[in-house]
């Protein structure tokens, strides 16, 4: 199948926003519309998103996206969801939220994390299950809330992801996808159910989650209602879909096969898709569920164009804006423009681009960012182009931990907002040493969201038939020369961290004081 008038509708719910994009099948925009909402931190190392305004969120993007397309309803093949990881909140029977969504980027688990890592079961329990030891983790949110929170530990009937919660106020039903399950630290790859040992370990029963289902899962709107708020047919079959990590290798072409993805966004992250689950003795990278013969591994980190962000919003400002808008253009554009005069290696200056923790490969959520090398010859492109590297720097260290887990990285595809910047992927081609590939579209995990809609609606027969829809529009080869200095930054990078390992730890707990108080330490 590849008939180009065919209409498919990808919802993408992730950290920042919901998207829902109208598409047609050989991967061309027909309409999108993107509704953003707030990340919450109502005390130090907490993240948490309101369930209600993320559900609203949904809605009103899948409306306007149709109205804006004036495509008649009923021309909408099938419907599916995309969705970001490791979110986790409590429910009533009812679907109530008992308690805000915690998001990815929530740290408040760490002394729990601690603790089961130093266990006996810390490395079985994630050979089993495939999802690193981490703060991100559900089940490391759920021994928290078990401990601080035993209230609604106790009362709660379900804890669920964000996913799960808008289908149940869509569905009118508690499931949940392998995909999604399988990032939650409590489903058995192997066995492909919840793993009754580490749930005997919370302290809860699998009746307090949802019901397992394939990513195919499909079902039509529990009222008329609802379908008219959402501007879709009463028959418009949706299907549950995966997370958002794996469909972004869907939607490049790379959702049965050996090809990598990067893809940097808000974070970044390296996958590829294998044929068996494989996890890492060292624990080093994830395994999560695609298809019920398919797994991606990969690694994620917590640091991409928030780092770029950061740098804008705190060292960009006055002269650079008005510079920008008498040039007419994008603030981050203008930044670029000023990276691109600064040489590969940023003159000597290295950047560890940790703001937010790490998770791949090291699974260090006190690791913090630095420049390391600063000399009074260092401009300012030397730091936007040092911010650049350091972030490629990152994916590069979780892709040599694929690399040692399932052979060479060969073909190479990329995707996300950083794939608008020639400079940043030309870097990301240098340190890898390989060509990149840039497929045409941007919207990757929406448009896999849309593609396994439909597989689950027997639009399609396997997942092979749509990796030969994706055309490539450019690719980035590799300079020799700047590699080799890529390289050489590279031993470098690793080798800081190791030295910085043990001040991280004391530099998290001084800075937790000061977001401890109201005003600073004196």
């Amino acid at each position: 199948m590849n008939n180009k008038d065919t209409i498919i509708l990808g919802i993408d719910i992730g950290t920042t926003s919901a998207k829902s994009v109208l598409f047609y099948t050989n991967g061309a925009v027909l309409a999108s519309s993107e509704i953003s909402y707030p990340t919450l931190s109502p005390q130090p190392a907490w993240s948490e998103q309101d369930p209600e305004v993320i559900l609203r969120a949904v809605k009103l993007s899948v409306s306007q996206s149709i109205a804006s397309s004036n495509t008649e309803p009923s021309k909408i093949a099938a419907a599916g969801f995309s969705t970001a990881m490791h979110s986790l909140l409590a429910v009533t029977k009812e679907g109530k939220a008992m308690t805000n969504s915690i998001i990815w980027s929530d740290n408040r688990s760490a002394e729990q994390v601690t603790t089961l890592k130093q266990s006996n079961e810390a490395l079985e329990f994630y050979l089993r299950t495939g999802t690193p030891i981490h703060t991100m983790s559900p089940l490391s949110k759920l021994l928290w809330m078990k401990e601080h929170t035993p209230d609604v530990f106790q009362r709660a009937y379900k804890f669920i992801s964000i996913k799960e919660y808008i289908w149940f106020h869509l569905f009118g039903e508690f499931v949940v996808d392998y995909s999604i399950a399988s990032a939650s630290g409590l489903l058995n790859l192997s066995k492909n159910e919840w793993d009754q040992e580490i749930l005997q370990y919370i302290g809860m029963t699998k009746d307090q989650l949802s019901e397992l289902v394939p990513i195919t899962y499909k079902q039509e709107l529990s009222h008329a209602s609802i379908a008219q708020e959402l501007g879709v047919s009463n028959s418009t079959p949706f299907v549950i879909g995966a997370s958002d990590g794996v469909l972004a290798n869907v939607g490049v072409g790379a959702g049965s096969n050996d090809k990598t993805v990067i893809t940097i966004g808000t974070s970044g992250a390296i996958r590829r898709t294998v044929k068996e689950p494989k996890t890492d003795q060292h624990q080093r990278t994830f395994c999560y569920a695609l298809t019920e013969n398919s797994w991606v591994i990969g690694g994620a980190t917590n640091n991409g164009g928030n780092a770029f962000r950061w740098f804008r919003d705190e060292w960009s400002k006055g002269k650079q804006m008005d510079d920008a808008q008498e040039m007419t253009k994008d603030v981050y554009e203008y930044l670029l423009s000023l990276a691109e005069t600064s040489p590969a290696g940023a003159k000597g200056l290295l950047f560890m681009p940790f703001l937010n923790g790490e998770r791949a490969p090291y699974w260090n959520p006190n690791a913090r960012a630095g420049f390391v090398g600063i000399g009074n010859h260092h401009t300012q492109p030397d730091f936007i182009r040092s911010l650049l590297e350091g972030v490629i720097f990152s994916i590069y260290s979780v892709g040599l931990a694929l690399r040692d887990l399932s052979g060479p990285l060969t073909e190479i595809r990329a995707s996300g907002g950083f794939a608008r910047s020639p400079l940043w992927l030309q870097i990301l081609s240098d340190v890898f040493g390989k060509e990149i590939q840039i497929p045409s579209s941007h919207h990757a995990s929406a448009f896999g969201a849309g593609i396994v809609a439909l597989l689950g609606t027997g639009h399609l027969q396997s997942l092979e038939e749509s990796d030969r829809w994706i055309d490539i529009k450019h690719m980035y080869e590799p300079n020799k020369q700047t590699n080799e200095t890529y390289l050489e930054l590279f031993e470098l990078y690793e080798s800081v961290y190791q030295a910085l390992e043990q001040p991280f730890d004391q530099l998290a707990r001084i800075q937790q004081r000061y977001k401890s108080q109201s005003t600073p330490l004196k």
